[in-house]
């Protein structure tokens, strides 16, 4: 038994050791996508366009809601087979909250509860299962 472990060890360590072997390395999860699913799509799709309500104007400071609905100008599907994963929101390029959503019982909607120091854009993200990231940006204006 002493020697069986001794002879492991020793297999593996040349499997490691050895120069000039094959190595194995893992691809990162963004470069197992094709283009065409890294770049999040800025074009209007009725179904993938996520829809921001939020006021034009807030204090700053002040909570105030920012919903976000999968679907511009209608709802997203949410099968099994075919749902919206997340829902980020961004204020201009910092992301500031994501929801993640489960297939078939959860509907294609997020409310946030927020505060901005400063106006900016606010920028909505949504990833469907057979696409890229979908997003649209709304101009919000911050008062004092």
């Amino acid at each position: 038994m002493k020697y069986a472990k001794t002879s492991a060890l020793v297999a593996v360590a040349a499997l490691v050791l050895v120069p000039g072997t094959a190595r194995v390395s893992a691809q990162s999860q963004a470069e197992q996508f094709t283009p065409e699913y890294r770049e999040v799509r800025r074009s209007y799709d009725e179904k993938h366009t996520p829809k921001i309500e939020a006021p034009d104007s807030v204090k700053r400071g002040q909570w105030f809601e920012v919903t976000v609905t999968v679907g511009a100008g209608s709802t997203h599907p949410s099968l099994g087979e075919h749902f919206v994963r997340y829902i980020a929101l961004y204020k201009d390029s910092a992301e500031i909250a994501r929801v993640y959503l489960h297939p078939v019982f959860s509907y294609p909607k997020a409310v946030f509860t927020i505060a901005l120091d400063e106006g900016g854009t606010l920028r909505a993200v949504a990833e469907p299962t057979h696409s890229a990231g979908w997003e649209s940006a709304k101009k919000i204006t911050v008062t004092r």
